[in-house]
């Protein structure tokens, strides 16, 4: 396993990160803990989950993922050798059996507590907002267009007093955001930089893959100078990166089977440009699921990878991603193919 640290920080964590959200729905308890178990075995320290799963959220399955990994904790004892990740979620139609706030401070303070009991830990390392307040383009939209009847008046000054609250009874350690603009991250890091009691942000979890690098345009900038760590999700673009959709295979037990209206990285330009990578990764002796994840591992900006299955041995192959070294000719086809078809998949 390679590492790097937290920005920021002296907090060292694996460059790939275990996700974690198909647990309590396509995955178990029993093997969300073998996950965990391998995950540590080989050096994976980093784990990221939200209140919010297992996704699909459903009222039925509130916070089962926390619970799987409180369980674990519980019965390994090796909290102390994790970095714990988690998110509070934002205010949507699909998060009201959670709570119909936003992030105002009775309900930071709710989530925080709630995922603490959950977890059963007493701190988290890494406290993340899952996504906006406001509306702006995330999950999928490609643009952003302002709607003037849209009303959201500016709270991140109070957001992070309450987190830097938070910080100081010891329950969490370090904030970042998610599904987050430039716009945005700069309007957290300049709060932190005007007023010094403020926490910093430190990182920012975003999508990014080979059919989704919009995270270079401008966010990378930011990044880079500012130092905030991108914890890079959907690696695989819902799996579609490991190619096993090609030809349109409907595989049993897969996410998009599952849940055809995941249809985000399933457009014909995004399944053309799958195509190319796949074609690329076999004349190259790799897997279309290594080169995918060698890709997101060796970017500057990315300071962890999150990875995700439903089975060992894709786990397993993911893991493994970490000691694959892409050519100079691999990475320059990657390049001529992002030209002829650049981010199929918004």
């Amino acid at each position: 396993m390679k590492y790097t640290n937290l920005p920021h920080t002296n907090i060292e964590v694996s460059k790939i990160c275990l996700g974690t959200m198909t647990w309590g729905n396509q995955n178990t308890e029993t093997e969300g803990h073998e996950q965990m178990d391998y995950a540590l075995d080989n050096g994976v320290n980093f784990f990221d989950t939200a209140e919010l799963y297992s996704i699909p959220p459903h009222p039925d399955r509130k916070s089962d993922t926390e619970k799987i990994i409180g369980t674990w904790f519980k019965k390994s004892g090796n909290r102390d050798k994790v970095v714990l990740a988690t998110k509070i979620a934002g205010k949507a139609d699909f998060t009201k059996h959670i709570r119909t706030t936003g992030f105002d401070r009775a309900s930071l303070i709710d989530a925080v507590e709630g995922s603490l009991e959950r977890l059963q830990t007493d701190y988290i390392d890494l406290y993340q907002l899952h996504w906006p307040e406001r509306n702006t383009n995330f999950f999928g939209k490609r643009g952003y267009k302002h709607e003037a009847s849209d009303y959201w008046q500016d709270n991140i000054h109070q957001v992070l007093e309450t987190l830097r609250d938070l910080i100081r009874e010891g329950k969490i350690r370090h904030v970042g955001i998610s599904n987050e603009t430039p716009w945005g991250t700069m309007r957290f890091l300049e709060e932190s930089k005007v007023h010094a009691s403020l926490p910093r942000t430190i990182t920012i979890q975003n999508p990014y893959n080979l059919l989704n690098r919009l995270f270079e345009v401008g966010l990378s900038e930011i990044a880079m100078r500012e130092k905030v760590g991108l914890l890079a999700y959907s690696p695989l673009g819902f799996g579609v990166l490991s190619g096993k959709y090609l030809g349109g295979k409907k595989p049993e037990g897969a996410r998009i089977t599952l849940y055809p209206n995941y249809s985000r990285y399933s457009s014909d330009n995004a399944e053309r440009a799958t195509e190319m990578y796949n074609k690329l990764a076999q004349e190259n002796n790799l897997s279309l699921t290594q080169m995918a994840l060698a890709y997101v591992n060796t970017r500057p900006f990315v300071t962890s990878n999150i990875i995700g299955a439903t089975s060992m041995k894709q786990l397993q192959e993911n893991i493994a991603s970490i000691d694959v070294e892409l050519s100079d000719d691999v990475l320059t086809g990657i390049e001529a193919i992002h030209e002829q078809i650049p981010n199929p998949a918004p």
